[in-house]
């Protein structure tokens, strides 16, 4: 059996070692790599009402929800004076009880070059006091930009898929009640000015700034076209010249995107999240030589209640005895050393060697880093 084993396991190896040297070399395109200032996006704010909600509306409590709705009446043709008026004098407390109504919030991201008549999609959140959205419509709702100008009206049936339900002093919920959503509710009225058409140049700017990465897009689009076509602003921004003709400048951008760039490597960085005990560590973490050990002291304490009964004829009285078994337990735990310059599965390895719990890995790269030892940017989020 070992012979047999051996010449597979060196074939085992030997595809390890062949797809990390292609991992290695992998390229990503410049589409993924970058985004075009011309594309950027845009944010859309508006205030509305959710109508139709099987009584889990706003009700009487809140004026702004109850004006909304006699202000939206008012513009349909509705007569305040007499219809409105009827109503809260048939209703208790003589106000407009708008159970099936909700005052709502409605966000949504412009996308750059969206022309007027394409759909987006919005955000319905609740502002006030209903407790669940679903089976609501949005009555027509108008979304503005930073500029205060319309640019989208959103109306339609929301899509919630939070629950909420309850009787008999029991209650279930899952997911938000409170938020929803509109796949493609919101059509566009207004074009966002861009300047694709009116430069000589198309601005780049990486998702994430790096000037190795600067350069390698800069070489690979000059070695394409030739020439200076490309340059660099600083370690974000590519300025790219382009064709004067939109029809050629389109496909020219479309060739540049498509470019295979080898990417520079991102910095050495252990990201911990302290909430969930998650610990991500990147390829580039390095740490000097340092001695490790962590261990826990538990401490267990054991009640025990037993009855003392006093002796015959002593005319004494039965006493309830309470007895405390305390107990130390400070588990062994061995030391690892890190020997200067150890990589990121050497690391792994010893930690995992000392049978280290999320939150002591934690506790472990804190201390690593305080040391000195940690070559890498520590984030806790």
């Amino acid at each position: 059996m070992p012979t047999f084993l051996s010449p597979f396991m060196r074939t085992c190896a030997a595809l390890v070692l062949l797809a990390l040297g292609a991992g290695a070399a992998h390229a990503d395109r410049i589409k993924d790599l970058t985004t075009m200032a011309a594309m950027r996006s845009n944010q859309l704010i508006g205030y509305g009402l959710i109508v139709g909600l099987q009584g889990t509306g706003d009700g009487s409590d809140l004026s702004f929800t109850t004006q909304s709705m006699k202000t939206l009446l008012s513009r349909m043709g509705v007569n305040q004076e007499s219809t409105i008026a009827d109503y809260e004098s048939a209703t208790s407390g003589g106000k407009i009880d708008l159970k099936n109504v909700a005052a709502v919030m409605v966000t949504a991201e412009l996308p750059g070059m969206t022309k007027p008549g394409q759909k987006i999609d919005v955000n319905i959140s609740a502002i006030g006091k209903a407790t669940s959205l679903r089976g609501g419509s949005l009555l027509m709702t108008s979304l503005r930009g930073v500029d205060g100008q319309i640019y989208a009206l959103a109306q339609g049936a929301l899509t919630a898929t939070g629950v909420d339900a309850g009787g008999a002093g029991s209650k279930v919920s899952s997911g938000v009640t409170t938020a929803a959503r509109i796949p493609s509710g919101a059509i566009v009225e207004r074009l966002v000015d861009n300047p694709f058409d009116k430069t000589d140049s198309v601005l780049l700017n990486l998702r994430d700034g790096d000037f190795t990465t600067a350069s390698a897009i800069i070489q690979a689009i000059n070695s394409k076209f030739g020439g200076d076509v490309a340059r660099a602003l600083d370690g974000v921004s590519i300025l790219v010249r382009a064709p004067v003709d939109l029809s050629q400048r389109v496909t020219f951008m479309s060739m540049v995107e498509n470019l295979d760039v080898q990417p520079g490597e991102g910095p050495a960085r252990v990201v911990v999240n302290a909430k969930t005990g998650t610990v991500v560590i990147s390829r580039n973490v390095r740490v000097t030589a340092a001695a490790v050990t962590h261990g826990t002291i538990t401490v267990s304490v054991a009640m025990t209640n037993e009855v003392s009964q006093p002796g015959a004829l002593s005319n004494g009285t039965t006493q309830a005895v309470q007895n405390a078994d305390v107990k130390i337990d400070e588990p062994t735990k061995p030391m690892f050393l890190f020997q200067p310059g150890v990589d990121l599965r050497q690391i792994v390895d010893a930690i995992n060697q000392v049978g280290a719990t999320p939150s002591a890995l934690i506790a472990i790269l804190e201390a690593l880093k305080s040391s000195g030892s940690l070559r890498a940017e520590l984030l806790v989020i």
